[in-house]
């Protein structure tokens, strides 16, 4: 007889297909089973559903208990931070093993682990030091009305009262802003050195475009938001210069083996296949060590992973979990890049 297969769901909280990041995952986890090391099959459950900003907390939890009721043996999302500190706390009342990709340790529980795809809280002193760096003593803030916005903006706070950087003014937007043509002209009529966006992403776009109508150019530092570019090629076009946090590196040999498997002229977001792999590397080695295959069993597998090589961030970033520990990535796992001629390059 063959083995019942493992279920794994996948909650999905933004619009649109799957994508690669999720292909990329399940090849690894299906090269698992084939080598062996997964001893039967595991099955893939892609639960999609709006969540916030554009869409509700009551669909991230409508998907999530959908997955629990076909017994999914871990959960993986889902991506937005506002949906993760939904999801966190339906983990612990589930009991399921999950792991999200956000960006803020508050997604983070007894149940619920976290790869970290950017840091709401690391990222902000990486912005500061940089400003620092360059001399900027004066800044403008346009941060998301939203629970990204906010801790970004606390910990951007922090690190520039430390720095001595002053925060000339402070604008909150929405973060799904059609329109900020009125923001920029109240914003550009101070006296500053930069311009710094700290949001989910969505109102970036919004924002390069006013910038643009109004032909005002100022030197602008913005966090992971603007990975957002990839995506949306047309945004780039007005975040020329603009300097942010990103998490993979060029340097990453794990990763350059893995870009080498696309066809040369490929149109591939490094991140997207980086994370891709991290998180079939999580899984993969949660299922494989469970003592039985239980929720419970799972969940201290997990906790056991240390040391697995990750193709996300600068060279000799790693992965694991512990006890209490619920981090994935260790070491290097954001820097510095910018937006130029179209191209996301290092900073240096």
């Amino acid at each position: 007889m063959s083995a019942e297969p493992i279920v794994v769901g996948v909650l999905l909280d933004r619009p649109g297909p799957p994508g690669p990041m999720i292909d990329v995952m399940r090849g690894v986890v299906e090269a698992a089973v084939a080598s062996g090391r997964i001893d039967r099959p595991v099955a893939f459950v892609i639960e999609p559903t709006v969540g916030l900003p554009e869409g509700t907390a009551a669909n991230v939890t409508a998907g999530f208990h959908r997955l629990v009721a076909q017994d999914a043996l871990v959960i993986m999302g889902p991506t937005v931070t506002d949906n993760g500190l939904v999801a966190t706390e339906l983990a612990d009342a589930a009991r399921i093993p999950c792991c999200n990709w956000t960006g803020s340790d508050r997604t983070r529980s007894e149940w619920m682990f976290h790869y970290q795809i950017g840091s709401l809280e690391d990222e902000p002193h990486l912005l500061a030091a940089r400003l620092a760096s360059l001399g900027h003593k004066r800044v403008a803030l346009i941060q998301d009305r939203s629970p990204i916005g906010n801790r970004y903006g606390a910990f951007f706070e922090s690190a520039t009262e430390r720095l001595g950087i002053r925060i000339t003014s402070k604008t909150l937007i929405s973060p799904i802003a059609e329109d900020l043509t009125q923001t920029v002209r109240d914003v550009r009529g101070g006296e500053i050195d930069a311009l710094v966006y700290l949001g989910l992403g969505l109102s970036a776009g919004t924002l390069g475009g006013a910038m643009a109508d109004a032909d005002w150019h100022p030197p602008v530092f913005a966090n992971s938001a603007l990975m957002f570019g990839f995506a949306n090629p047309s945004w780039v076009t007005n975040w020329e210069g603009w300097t942010y946090v990103d998490a993979w590196s060029e340097k990453n040999a794990r990763l350059q083996s893995l870009l080498a498997a696309y066809p040369d002229g490929a149109s591939v977001f490094p991140m997207t296949v980086a994370a891709g792999d991290d998180m079939g590397q999580l899984l993969v080695e949660g299922l494989a060590g469970a003592e039985i295959l239980t929720r419970a069993a799972v969940k201290e597998s997990f906790e056991r992973i240390k040391c697995l090589p990750a193709a996300l961030g600068e060279p000799g970033t790693t992965m694991g979990f512990g006890h209490w520990d619920r981090a994935a990535l260790k070491g290097g796992f954001i820097l510095l890049r910018q937006w130029v001629g179209g191209r996301s390059v290092v900073v240096t």
